[in-house]
């Protein structure tokens, strides 16, 4: 019989890693099973042979997992066997991947393993977060609570980043289309008001200063001065891609981003309200505040205030009180770490934060208004002195020569 080298995850979500002699892999799989040992992958006399992967796209957007979260929390709460409700979930799943998650959820479910085991098999879908929530919920009999948390928790983080991306689009957009709309003037319509123009001018005479400038920058944008522009921005934006996949690189360009004029102080305000509401939601679901701290620091989505994070867990674990290394960090403003000081003291430090991330979210809804606000007029000025500025230089040797020609006719 071939001996198969295996590893998987225990009843507990840990890791496991072992021999077995079997007579095949489904025998393999049969008799861990039996040990409450989800496989992930086996290896046979060196050659891996994967637990197959499921087709589809291999994506599920938040906005779908709010709303199966919902959906599922709904079906728990009304009575119905898990089983039961995740055999709907996916018959009723239009992302035909995330339809295969849910179905092969079930068939482990359905084999004895815990919801939260199976569910960490697939944690492209399912996150850290996601599942430890699952099983505190398992554990202490509220999955009907958890699962509702759960929601609340995903769509205030979806309304969060849709708000920031909102914001960021139109100014983007209104950019783009005025560089487009201004090459296009200058690469087509400035050569031919300067052929226009060589053929007024008389022997010895000269475009006026500014016509000449917006003629040579013509030239330029319209041969390989243009060619190099586009290659220097497309070189910046791989470029930047590329540092940002280095450890440095990502510090760096985190640090930048939250330093950056307007856009850095909304960019913190968003990470002290999601930092808030995913501690919030977890210590509140009954998850350990070390591992807590733990699971928030890996969804930061910021390398600086990660490393935040963890700070504060080491000083955490060192016995301090959450308010000391929380105020040790450069990034949470006092007005945080004095709220979670007060949550601390009344045993209330789940509520506390929540309201913590209620605020901070309207304070981004602010935000974002208020840069809206600036930005609007910024880009007016900017398309009205580029367009203007072309008119007028094109229009100056016009006016010359009407000026010559009714100086000519008296």
């Amino acid at each position: 019989m071939p001996t198969y080298v295996f590893k998987g995850r225990n009843r507990l979500g840990e890791v496991m890693v072992g021999e077995r002699v079997a007579d095949s892999r489904d025998v393999l799989k049969q008799l861990l099973r039996r040990e409450q040992i989800m496989l992930t992958s086996v290896k046979e006399k060196g050659r891996e042979i994967a637990v197959p992967k499921l087709g589809g796209r291999g994506k599920v957007k938040s906005k779908e997992l709010s709303i199966f979260t919902r959906q599922f929390s709904v079906m728990i709460d009304a009575g119905l066997p898990l089983v039961q409700c995740l055999d709907i979930l996916a018959s009723q799943q239009e992302n035909k991947f995330f339809q295969q998650v849910l179905t092969q959820t079930r068939q482990d479910v359905e084999e004895g393993s815990t919801l939260a085991v199976a569910m960490s098999r697939h944690p492209k879908v399912f996150d850290q977060l996601f599942v430890n929530m699952i099983e505190a919920g398992e554990t202490g009999g509220i999955l009907d609570i958890i699962l509702q948390r759960l929601s609340t928790f995903i769509e205030k983080i979806v309304k969060l980043r849709r708000d920031v991306i909102s914001a960021m689009i139109y100014p983007t957009a209104v950019i783009v289309i005025a560089c487009l709309v201004v090459a296009a003037i200058l690469i087509f319509v400035i050569p031919q008001f300067q052929t226009i123009f060589l053929g007024l001018l008389g022997p010895g005479e000269k475009l006026p200063l500014p016509t000449r400038v917006v003629v040579a920058f013509s030239d330029f944008v319209a041969g390989w001065g243009g060619l190099c522009i586009l290659v220097g921005i497309i070189a910046t934006v791989v470029a930047i891609k590329t540092y940002r996949k280095t450890i440095n690189g990502r510090r760096n360009t985190d640090r930048l981003l939250l330093k950056a004029p307007i856009m850095g102080a909304v960019l913190r305000k968003v990470a002290i309200a999601r930092f808030s509401r995913t501690l919030s939601t977890l210590l509140s679901s009954g998850v350990p505040i070390l591992q807590s701290l733990d699971i928030t620091a890996r969804t930061a989505g910021n390398v600086i205030i990660e490393d935040a994070i963890r700070g504060i867990r080491t000083g955490v674990e060192r016995g301090e009180s959450f308010v000391e290394p929380l105020k040790a960090s450069d990034v949470f403003p006092n007005m945080v770490a004095q709220m979670v000081g007060i949550g601390e003291q009344t045993g209330a430090l789940d509520s506390m934060l929540g309201k913590i991330a209620d605020f901070y979210e309207q304070e981004v809804d602010t935000a974002i208004a208020n840069m809206l606000t600036l930005i609007e007029p910024a880009m007016i000025g900017f398309l009205g002195v580029t367009i203007g500025g072309i008119v007028i230089a094109m229009y100056m040797p016009l006016f010359t020569l009407v000026g010559k020609l009714s100086s000519g006719s008296q």
